[in-house]
């Protein structure tokens, strides 16, 4: 997952990996690699708010996944700056039930975020949220590099191996629906239209509008700049951008 992506970067057990975003600003010496990413335009459907109540002006306890890192951040930014309240924040993790059982709502992401049982639920689809108040979509995460990593070696073109990988959605889709217990369908609708993995200029300003956002609450010390590394044939090179900071 991710967020183990994160901690095998930050300890130097890895070069590369796709980490959730809000980690950029947290582990010093990472570049991103541009152009790819894991996104959303709108409803995004892995990432929901389970909640008892109607209103959600009305919650007081909220349990976070544990396996979130960019999601518990947004969902923080969403009550403190659009809904004007700050729930209780406890750490948890699936089972849903076993979640709500002392909170009014529950963060639940990736698969168990698509497979739970929604009856007597409020669900909210946390990236439908940031597009209701804010206009624009959300990127969960990136691959990124340490800059003292070992570049030499690392000769991958990001963007040709996402569109490899977008080419075989449907296969994917056949393997994974027996295993989550979703139709075939449903599944390549989710990958094809729910989820973007181009990351093109409004997903860079989103990125940085939610790290002023992370920054202004708190959830972040400060804002690092978007450094982004360019990578070509047995070479790579750093180029930092950050004109929209």
């Amino acid at each position: 997952m991710p967020s183990r992506c994160g901690q095998l970067l930050e300890q130097r057990q890895v070069d590369a990996a796709l980490v959730p975003v809000i980690e950029y600003q947290r582990i010093d010496g990472l570049r991103l690699v541009p152009e790819v990413c894991v996104g959303s335009n709108g409803p995004v459907r892995s990432v929901v708010l389970a909640s008892k109540m109607q209103d959600l002006k009305s919650v007081r306890k909220v349990a976070l996944d544990e396996s979130s890192r960019t999601s518990a951040t947004l969902i923080k930014i969403l009550f403190r700056e659009f809904l004007g309240t700050d729930p209780r924040w406890n750490k948890s993790k699936p089972p849903l039930k076993e979640m709500l059982m002392e909170n009014d709502a529950a963060l639940i992401i990736g698969d168990p975020g698509m497979t739970f049982d929604r009856s007597g639920l409020y669900v909210y689809d946390l990236a439908s949220l940031w597009n209701e108040y804010t206009g624009k979509g959300f990127v969960f995460a990136m691959w990124m590099l340490r800059d003292d990593g070992d570049r030499e070696g690392l000769d991958i073109d990001f963007q040709r191996a996402s569109e490899e990988g977008q080419a075989q959605l449907e296969r994917i889709s056949n393997i994974y629906e027996q295993q989550l217990g979703l139709p075939c369908h449903e599944l390549l609708e989710y990958l094809q239209k729910n989820i973007i993995f181009r990351f093109d200029e409004n997903l860079r300003e989103a990125l940085d509008f939610y790290y002023r956002l992370a920054e202004k609450h708190g959830l972040i010390s400060r804002i690092k700049p978007l450094n982004f590394v360019r990578l070509g044939h047995h070479s790579s090179e750093f180029v930092s951008n950050t004109s929209s900071l």
